[in-house]
């Protein structure tokens, strides 16, 4: 019964987006088992999904496919569950004292929706405006992908960054705008391939409406190297 209320539950729900938190809904057991015990687990669990679709699991095409995709899971695209895979982002005075705001944009970000566990592909940009600390520029497109790599929601994911932004550089002054694809909707269901979904998280002084504006009029700059 209990295994019929939840699908109904899940029926009712549909296609609909949603997110329950602003943290992704992690177990507290969830590190208990090693990298190896979870790839082992997952090399199962996806061999029953292919044999239970009718796949014949014995061509060479497919018998190493439960592998594959159980290291793909742990070691790749769900790498950035692992506190251990956190990048480390060391600050630096801000001894030349730029006191504008700095924008990293076109971070390219590859995730994966946690509703029908399908690719999220798009652009993130990224600003801040130094409180005496700067961070090294290659560290904001880690910190991009360290959160992408979950199973996501576009919306978290866009918070997260600021939160985690926001507490490595001891500042509230911190925006992120995120332009990606949704898999799930590009190539199942309404199979729009046209659509993108655009959030964003202002703190601090990105919530002036000049200052904000003056972030967006950045993004949309033409930085593209024509001789590539």
């Amino acid at each position: 019964m209990k295994l019929e209320n939840h699908n109904k539950l899940t029926d009712a729900l549909g296609d609909d987006h949603i997110a329950t938190s602003a943290e992704n809904p992690i177990r507290k057991d969830a590190f208990l088992l090693s990298d190896s015990e979870k790839i082992d687990a997952i090399q199962a669990d996806v061999k029953n999904i292919l044999n239970t679709l009718g796949m014949d699991l014995t061509d060479d095409s497919l018998k190493g496919t439960p592998k594959r995709v159980a290291k793909m899971f742990v070691n790749e695209i769900f790498g950035g569950l692992s506190p251990e895979k956190k990048p480390q982002a060391s600050t630096f005075e801000n001894k030349y004292n730029y006191g504008e705001m700095l924008v990293e944009k076109n971070i390219t970000l590859y995730s994966t929706c946690e509703h029908h566990l399908l690719p999220i592909v798009g652009k993130a940009h990224i600003a801040y405006i130094s409180n005496g600390t700067v961070v090294g520029l290659s560290k904001m497109n880690r910190i991009v992908d360290y959160f992408a790599k979950r199973p996501q929601v576009q919306e978290r994911l866009t918070i997260q960054i600021v939160k985690e932004l926001q507490i490595i550089l001891n500042t509230d002054d911190v925006a992120c705008v995120i332009d990606a694809k949704h898999l799930c909707v590009n190539s199942r269901g309404i199979r729009d391939i046209d659509s993108s979904t655009v959030t964003s998280e202002y703190g601090g002084q990105f919530k002036n409406t000049e200052i904000k504006r003056e972030f967006l009029d950045y993004i949309k700059f033409n930085t593209e190297d024509k001789r590539i």
